[in-house]
C-alpha cells in the first residue's frame, strides 16, 4: 500500500498544496486514518504531538468542506488556546490554494468583543476550547446545526482539566448524523467511555511515539534535593543546549527555578498556569523564535506546544505518571534530529524511576550529576532578540509587510530575519543581535505600509 499522498485522490487544489509545502509521504498517523477518515468513518486514534495528526483531519475535514455553503460545518476542539491557535494556521496552511475558506478561533483568555464580530461574519471551519465556544453557544452567537465533522483534539488532556460537562453540552448542539474524530496521546477508561457516547463504531487506530530511543539519549541523575538547582546549572553547563525544556511538577517550583537560573545569567523564562494569557503567549513567541534559550514550565503549560529543534529535555524532578515522562521526552529527538533527556533523581524518587523503566520495558542509564562541573563561561546566549510592534492583524499588517520592510527600505540582510508572529494588535520579530540597533532605529523613523509603529525590544 502506497504511503504517497498522491494515492487519497484528493481534490487538486488540495494535492497540489501538499506538494508545495514539501508534503509527498503519509506519517504512520496519516497513513493508517486518512484512508478511513476519507471515507466518512468515525475514527478515534492515539497518536502524541509530534505525529501529523493535524494534518490527518485537517485534510479530512477540508475534503469533505462545501465553500459555497458559507455556514459553519467543522467543528475542532482543543485543550488549550495555543494548540487551538496552532491547529487553526495548520489548517489555513492547508488550505491556501482552496479560495474563501474562513477557519475561525474561539478561545477563552482573549476578548469577546473581535469573536462576536467575526462570528456575525460567518465561518466555515471553528476551532476553540470547549468553554469559550460553549460561552457562545449559551449567548446564541454560535449555530453548529450544520456541523458535519466534529474532531477532539488532545481528548484526554480536555478531561484532565475539567471540560467533560463543556464538551458535553457542545456536543448537544451538533447534528447525530455527523463524523466524530477523537485524538488522544493515552487511552484512560474515560476516553473509552467518550468514545462510546459519542461516536458510531469508530475505527480504532493506535500510533506509539514517533520518537524512537535510538534519537533520543536518555539519562537519570543521582542528586540529592537540596543540589537540585546546581544539578540544573551543571547540566546546561555541560551540554550546552542553545534550547531546552525543564519541566518541573509545580508552578511554584517553575518560576523558583526560572528566577534563580535568571541570577546565574542564564537566558530563561517560564510558562505555568499563574500567568496571564498575553504574557503566556509572549513566552512561547521568544522560546519558539530563539530569542530565549531555556524555557521553565509545567507539563499542562507546555501541553500541545509544538517546539522544534529543542535539543535537551530535563526533568527538574520526576512526575508520578510515566506516561507524562514519555510525553516529556517526546518533546526533544524529532524530525530526525538528536536529543538528549535528563532527569535528575533524589533518593526518595527512586520509586517512579523504577516505575518509569518497567513502562519503557528498558534499563535506564544512570550518572551522578557531581560528574559535571558547573562553567559559568560556557553559558550560551539566545541567537535573537524579540521586537515588539505596536500593530497587528487589525491594522492589516501582514509578515510579507514586516520583513519588506527591514529587508527593502532598512537594508538588513533576509538571515537576519527569524520568525515573525502577528496577533490582532501586536507583531513580534525575531531579529539577529548585530541588527537589532538598525531595525530599531528604522522602526522608529520609519513607515511599514505607510504608517508610523512603535517597537520596543524584550
Amino acid at each position: 500500500m502506497s504511503n504517497a499522498f498522491s494515492s487519497l485522490n484528493l481534490i487538486p487544489a488540495l494535492e497540489q498544496n501538499l506538494e508545495s509545502l514539501g508534503f509527498t509521504q503519509m506519517t504512520e498517523i496519516q497513513a493508517q486514518s486518512l484512508p478511513v477518515i476519507l471515507q466518512g468513518q468515525d475514527v478515534i486514534a492515539q497518536a502524541k504531538t509530534g505525529s501529523g495528526k493535524t494534518v490527518a483531519f485537517g485534510i479530512g475535514l477540508l475534503a469533505r468542506l462545501q465553500v459555497n455553503k458559507f455556514r459553519i460545518q467543522t467543528l475542532v476542539m482543543c485543550p488549550t488556546r495555543e494548540l487551538a491557535e496552532q491547529v487553526a494556521e495548520e489548517i489555513r496552511r492547508i488550505a491556501r490554494l482552496i479560495h474563501n475558506i474562513k477557519v475561525l478561533t474561539l478561545c477563552g483568555g482573549t476578548p469577546m468583543g473581535p469573536q462576536i464580530q467575526s462570528l456575525e461574519h460567518g465561518a466555515h471551519i471553528i476551532v476553540g476550547t470547549p468553554g469559550r465556544i460553549m460561552d457562545h453557544l449559551q449567548r446564541r452567537r454560535l449555530n453548529l446545526k450544520h456541523v458535519n465533522t466534529l474532531v477532539l483534539d488532545e481528548a484526554d488532556r480536555m478531561l484532565d482539566m475539567g471540560f467533560e460537562d463543556e464538551i458535553d453540552a457542545v456536543i448537544a448542539n451538533v447534528p447525530n448524523n455527523r463524523q466524530t474524530l477523537l485524538f488522544s496521546a493515552t487511552y484512560p477508561e474515560a476516553i473509552d467511555k467518550m468514545s462510546h457516547s459519542i461516536q458510531r463504531n469508530p475505527q480504532r487506530i493506535n500510533v506509539e511515539s514517533t520518537h524512537t530511543s535510538a534519537k533520543i539519549e536518555q539519562i537519570f541523575y543521582e542528586v540529592e534535593d537540596s543540589k537540585r538547582d546546581n544539578g540544573v546549572c551543571r547540566l546546561l553547563s555541560h551540554y550546552q543546549p542553545n534550547s531546552a525544556i525543564i519541566f518541573c511538577n509545580t508552578k511554584k517550583e517553575t518560576q523558583e527555578l526560572a528566577d534563580y537560573l535568571a541570577t546565574e545569567q542564564f537566558s530563561v523564562l517560564a510558562l505555568h498556569g499563574d500567568m496571564e494569557q498575553r504574557e503566556r503567549n509572549q513566552v512561547l513567541y521568544r522560546f519558539s523564535n530563539q530569542s530565549v534559550c531555556i524555557l521553565v514550565a509545567t507539563d499542562v503549560a507546555a501541553r500541545g506546544l509544538d517546539i522544534k529543534d529543542v535539543e535537551v529535555v530535563i526533568s527538574y524532578n520526576i512526575t508520578p505518571d510515566p506516561e507524562v515522562h514519555v510525553h516529556r521526552i517526546g518533546r526533544t529527538g524529532r524530525a530526525g534530529a538528536t536529543g538528549f533527556a535528563l532527569t535528575l533523581c533524589s533518593p526518595k524518587e527512586v520509586a517512579r524511576a523504577n516505575a518509569i523503566e518497567d513502562y519503557l520495558g528498558q534499563k535506564i542509564s544512570w550518572k551522578n550529576v557531581i560528574g559535571h562541573i558547573f562553567h559559568r563561561n560556557r553559558i550560551l546566549g539566545p541567537q535573537y532578540t524579540t521586537l515588539c510592534i505596536d500593530g497587528g492583524k487589525k491594522h492589516k499588517l501582514r509578515p510579507g509587510d514586516i520583513l519588506g520592510a527591514l529587508t527593502k527600505d532598512a537594508g538588513i540582510v533576509g538571515d537576519d530575519i527569524g520568525k515573525i508572529n502577528i496577533t490582532s494588535f501586536h507583531a513580534y520579530v525575531a531579529i539577529k543581535a548585530r541588527s537589532v540597533k538598525a531595525v530599531m532605529n528604522h522602526l522608529r523613523t520609519g513607515k511599514i505600509k505607510g504608517k508610523t509603529f512603535k517597537v520596543r525590544k524584550f
